[in-house]
């Protein structure tokens, strides 16, 4: 292997980023303590200055420059967390950054981004993708002499979210038995795993990716990097489709599991954290947490932390987490239904095929020219996963002529999504 961060790096990065950083608490978990039958511990990156980790490996990165550098200014693209960190990270060094943007980045994240920055930053919005953006970033940055801020792949970016580490081990009463770490490009589990495996090497650290942007696990599969060719943006500050040439063989040497987890399963997380435990995370921060349950024997009587990685959530996404959490709980179900044209065919199957616990949440009716049926998409909302056998044994017996949405992707992508 090449690089390598090692603890000397890590903790010159720690007193380099020590002034612009909060030291974010350890905090046990009660409610997943109690359900895992172990000690799980939240390391709380959600309530760092810019609500993420990502200011310590940007401030430290550009604190590495040059004088002559840091004169002509700084580039970076991204579509949230890494921006902000750059952004405050030019206003506390009085330094000028250009940050890329997609177009389709939210407004929230565009006015943090200059709340953080003040007139230190410039913002460009371009491209309706992350790749595109980046493109972009990087030709204006080589034209102009302008040093180029990677998200992930950079030695002074790893070696600054490795911090973390440190500070997990420095405030942890007991050994850790289990890290579960998020993944997008590797940046932050390739600088926390290095530093664990130095100095606590017995704990596992397992890799947690989302399941529509499993980059690491194909590089780990194919034994190379390599760019995936379509990722699913929801979890848009994991969402990466090629991880770094820096990251990839440090997650190979460091990592003792790489796993995934559903979108969904991650919006049921970041439902629970807010319902009970006034915690509001980003899907990327609710990663780790959500990898829990698939390894609910392993941590039993286990000391475990879970890299809460940022809270930059925007609300308006609240109603699409809510629903993609239905969806997997199989609690929500939608049906193309052909209604025969007649007074009371609605209220016939609301009151003969809905069970007690049913409510119809969506339905569009188009009334066509054929004078015997009509289809509309209807959405049902179950109070348990359990009734919808039941619900559709009471659909077939009442001869209802229908067609499931739920397993049919492009047609419910057309018509729900």
């Amino acid at each position: 292997m090449g690089y390598f961060p090692h603890i000397k790096d890590i903790s010159r990065a720690r007193i380099t980023i020590n002034p612009v950083i909060n030291a974010t608490p350890l905090m046990q978990n009660l409610n997943l303590s109690e359900r895992y039958g172990a000690n799980v511990l939240l390391k709380r990156e959600d309530l760092q200055v810019v609500r993420s980790y990502k200011i310590r490996g940007a401030f430290n990165k550009i604190s590495s420059l040059t004088k002559e550098q840091l004169k002509r200014g700084v580039v970076c693209a991204s579509a949230g967390n890494h921006a902000q960190g750059v952004a405050y990270s030019c206003c506390r060094l009085g330094i000028k950054g250009v940050i890329y943007m997609p177009a389709t980045t939210p407004k929230q994240k565009i006015n943090q981004v200059k709340m953080f920055g003040k007139e230190q930053i410039e913002i460009v919005l371009t491209g309706d993708t992350y790749d595109a953006a980046c493109d972009e970033a990087k030709k204006f940055s080589a034209e102009q002499g302008m040093t180029f801020i990677h998200p992930f792949d950079d030695p002074k970016i790893i070696e600054g979210q490795a911090t973390i580490g440190m500070e997990i081990l420095q405030d942890a009463n007991d050994k850790i038995d289990y890290l579960f770490v998020p993944i997008g490009g590797g940046g932050l589990a390739s600088g926390i795993g290095a530093y664990f495996k130095q100095v606590s090497p017995e704990t596992r650290i397992i890799g947690v990716e989302p399941e529509g942007a499993k980059s690491m696990r194909l590089a780990f599969d194919r034994g190379e990097i390599a760019s995936l060719e379509s990722v699913d943006g929801f979890i848009d500050g994991a969402a990466v489709k090629r991880v770094g040439e820096y990251t990839y063989p440090i997650c190979k040497a460091v990592l003792d599991d790489l796993i995934a987890v559903p979108e969904g399963a991650v919006c049921s997380t970041i439902l629970e954290l807010y319902n009970k435990n006034a915690i509001v995370v980003e899907p990327a921060g609710a990663l780790s947490i959500t990898a829990l349950s698939k390894y609910s024997d392993q941590i039993k009587g286990k000391n475990v932390v879970c890299i809460v990685s940022g809270s930059n959530n925007d609300i308006t996404r609240m109603e699409e987490i809510r629903e993609r959490s239905l969806l997997h709980e199989g609690l929500k179900h939608y049906f193309i239904i052909r209604f025969p044209q007649r007074s009371g065919a609605l209220l016939s199957f609301v009151r003969d095929v809905l069970g007690p616990g049913d409510d119809i949440t969506h339905f569009a009716y188009a009334k066509k020219n054929n004078r015997e049926q009509g289809p509309a998409v209807v959405g049902i909302e179950l109070a348990s996963s359990s009734d919808f056998p039941k619900l559709i044994e009471r659909m077939n017996q009442k001869k209802i002529v229908y067609e499931y949405l739920n397993d049919n992707p492009d047609l419910f992508g057309f018509l729900i999504v």
